[in-house]
């Protein structure tokens, strides 16, 4: 047995439910190694469980992302050993909120070279994200169109830079001045501030009155008519978040009227349910990285102990980039 700290809700709320623990950790089991952990990364689906938008049975713990360095193999572990720098998005419970833990190889990824800890934990499930999202839920093509809601956010900043990188247009929305500038920076042709523009009418002055053909919208409620009407003819909303509340339901009748329009729900626990797929998605964000074509923005640290103030950071919109939790 092992000690560890772990981040645990037994009520979901607001971010003061959050409670560290000390625990007695299990050696690892057949197939799994124990992982110390040197980076977590925070997403806003943290907060999803937390708040119970997403519902799970209590108690339980958060976070899925994060990198470390391997202290203990399980029987039948081959591909990894004792000391390899090791790192994961996804995979099975949500308890990267830890000092240590004990994790399937199934789902572990080798560390790259060259790769720090904390680029890993901040990149890994953003980027393949953005990989699936524009490569294989709707593939962005060159000279294209994309608006591309919370483009000032840790997936919004590297859906700029990817989208560069693919030749596409990139539109972004943001909700301050600054963000829509950090969000040019990084890959946008222009980003719109949600809180002053027009949204759907700008992005038709944008496209010469046609609409785009795609929109990425991560945030739900508030922006689910400026998206609808923001789209050409035939065009897709892709909607993978809800950091303002659920969209209002989706009829059948209101996308023929506004233009034979296509909705689509994803998410990346169903894009990379295959290991063989989850491992593709990751060697091309990882080699991205590598070359330059992606950056990742360490914008916020907070160490585990804090974790209450980086929730409610993140709930509260006040960060931009990615976020780093320290054990």
């Amino acid at each position: 047995m092992t000690k560890t700290t772990v981040a645990r809700v037994h009520q979901a709320g607001d971010p003061e439910v959050i409670r560290l623990e000390e625990i007695s950790l299990a050696d690892p089991a057949q197939g799994e190694v124990t992982i110390r952990h040197t980076a977590i990364g925070l997403n806003f689906q943290d907060i999803y469980m937390r708040s119970g938008l997403y519902p799970v049975p209590t108690p339980f713990g958060l976070g899925n992302e994060a990198a470390g360095v391997v202290e203990k193999v399980g029987r039948g572990v081959t591909d990894f050993k004792e000391d390899d720098r090791v790192c994961y998005a996804g995979g099975p419970g949500f308890e990267a909120y830890s000092v240590r833990r004990n994790f399937p190889v199934a789902r572990l990824l080798h560390t790259p070279a060259g790769i720090q800890d904390e680029q890993a934990a901040a990149i890994l499930l953003k980027g393949m994200t953005v990989e699936y999202l524009m490569h294989r839920c709707f593939p962005v093509k060159p000279g294209m169109s994309v608006l591309f809601h919370a483009a000032a956010g840790g997936v919004g900043l590297l859906a700029g830079q990817w989208g560069r990188d693919l030749g596409a247009r990139m539109i972004g929305v943001a909700g301050s001045p600054e963000k829509c500038r950090l969000a040019v920076q990084n890959g946008y042709e222009v980003c719109l501030d949600r809180k002053k523009d027009d949204i759907a009418a700008k992005a038709r002055e944008l496209t010469q009155g046609k609409g785009v053909p795609v929109v990425f919208d991560s945030v739900g409620k508030d922006s689910f008519e400026a998206s609808l009407n923001s789209l050409a003819a035939r065009g897709y909303f892709v909607s993978f978040g809800q950091t303002t509340g659920h969209p209002p339901p989706v009829t059948g009748a209101m996308l023929q009227k506004l233009g034979s329009l296509y909705f689509t729900r994803p998410t990346l626990v169903t894009y990379t349910a295959d290991s063989q797929e989850m491992r593709e998605s990751a060697a091309m964000v990882f080699d991205r990285l590598k070359h330059g074509v992606l950056k990742v923005s360490i914008n916020q640290r907070y160490a585990l102990s804090d974790v209450v103030r980086a929730h409610r950071d993140l709930q509260a919109g006040t960060t931009s980039g990615s976020t780093i939790i320290t054990p």
